[in-house]
Formats: C-alpha cells, sequence, structure tokens
C-alpha cells in the first residue's frame, strides 16, 4: 500500500494513511468556504486505519441535514487538516487535499453545493457536480 502524509502548514500535526483515496471531492458550500478561507475546500476520503501525530483543536459542526462532523486544526498555525463524521469513524477520514502538498494527486470526481460554487471556479473534465449534498 502507498502510505500518503498531510501535515499543516508549521509541521506540529500530521496525518499518515495508507492506499489511494476512497473518493476525492470539491464542496462549495459556505461552512468549507468560511473554514477554509478559499473558494470551496478540496477534500479526499481515506479508509482506516491512520495515523495522527501531534495535537489536534477539534471544532463540531452540524451539517444541513443533522450530521454532526469533527474537524480537526493544528492549534498553532490554524491549518485545517482532517474530520470525521458522527458515526461513521471507523468508515473513513476526510483528509485535505492542499495538505499532502502533491501536485500529482488525483482530480477531484464529485462537486457538491455546485449552488455555492463562484461562478470563475472551473471543474476539470468529468466531475460530477451536485446543486447540494447528494447524500
Amino acid at each position: 500500500m502507498q502510505a500518503r502524509t498531510a501535515s499543516c502548514s508549521c509541521g506540529q500535526l500530521s496525518i499518515e494513511v495508507d492506499g489511494a483515496p476512497l473518493g476525492v471531492g470539491i464542496c462549495h458550500c459556505l461552512a468549507c468556504q468560511r473554514r477554509t478561507g478559499s473558494v470551496f475546500a478540496a477534500l479526499a476520503a481515506f479508509a482506516p486505519p491512520y495515523k495522527v501525530t501531534g495535537t489536534a483543536t477539534e471544532y463540531l459542526r452540524l451539517g444541513d441535514r443533522g450530521s454532526r462532523y469533527t474537524f480537526r486544526f493544528c492549534p498553532v498555525c490554524g491549518t485545517n487538516l482532517f474530520h470525521t463524521e458522527a458515526g461513521a469513524e471507523s468508515a473513513f477520514v476526510a483528509v485535505a487535499v492542499g495538505a499532502f502538498a502533491d501536485p500529482h494527486f488525483p482530480p477531484p470526481e464529485d462537486s457538491v453545493y455546485d449552488c455555492r460554487r463562484h461562478p470563475w471556479v472551473v471543474l476539470p473534465p468529468g466531475t460530477k457536480a451536485y446543486d447540494k449534498d447528494p447524500d
């Protein structure tokens, strides 16, 4: 299996995952825009196990449909590194794609909350766009 490591800006917090991503997506919801400070969040889901090194601060956010997401970020530099969904922790962890610092990382397959996508953001060819969250 291929191990990948994503880390925060200062290097204090990192997560190591194994294997190919279960999926790669981008989210344009307003919560992700505010959380990342960007116009969308790029995330890759990985199956457990994974290894976290360093100390993380947690933030719990409720999704539109009542799902609970625990976001982990570095208390030193503020990088939002990964999150889990309550009840699905044993299924996957979602990691910020940019934190892998790999320009060859696979492109997104899905784009959610496309209704909030900035009009100048162009999706890669073949990306499935969903007006909201398809789940």
